[in-house]
This record gives structure tokens, C-alpha cells and sequence, in this order.
């Protein structure tokens, strides 16, 4: 098991052993003022799915013209996959 920061490790000065306590139980953030919601509209962006290996078929022509969109063309295919789904959700 992974222990938090310990104040009793040896080697350390007392204001080292000052940092340690300040980083361990809750910070204050009562100064901290909300977030505004208009910082939200582009979350999304910051959103990481998981991925999936997977083997798909795709027409020689296909394939090639999405190769010749982009040297990432699986990168290229997602995108133009999640754009359809979005599309279809009404996203």
C-alpha cells in the first residue's frame, strides 16, 4: 500500500517537514472564486474515452482517400465517427 507524505523521514529539515504537513489534509479554497459557466462550453475537449483496439474492414478507396486526408487516419476515423454520432444524438 502507498503511503501519503511522512513527516518523520529522516534526512529532512524542519521546513521540509513544514511543506509535508501543508500538503497533507484539505486545502482552503474558500478564496477561490467559481468558475464561470461559460469556461464549460469546451470541456469536452479535455474529455479522454477509452480506446479499443479493434479490425475493421474499409474499401481500398476509402481508406486511401483518408490516408491522403492525414498520416493519422485512424485518428481521422474516430473523429469523423464521432462527429456522426454527435450528429445522430442531436449533440
Amino acid at each position: 500500500m502507498k503511503k501519503g507524505p511522512s513527516t518523520e523521514r529522516p534526512g529532512l529539515t524542519e521546513e521540509q517537514r513544514a511543506q509535508l504537513r501543508a500538503l497533507t489534509g484539505h486545502p482552503d479554497t474558500e478564496a477561490i472564486p467559481e468558475a464561470p459557466t461559460e469556461n464549460w462550453q469546451s470541456a469536452r475537449r479535455f474529455y479522454k474515452p477509452r480506446k479499443e483496439a479493434i479490425s475493421i474492414r474499409i474499401d481500398a478507396d476509402v481508406l486511401d482517400w483518408l490516408k491522403g486526408r492525414s498520416d493519422r487516419y485512424q485518428t481521422e476515423i474516430n473523429k469523423l465517427l464521432r462527429e456522426k454520432m454527435e450528429e445522430a444524438e442531436g449533440g
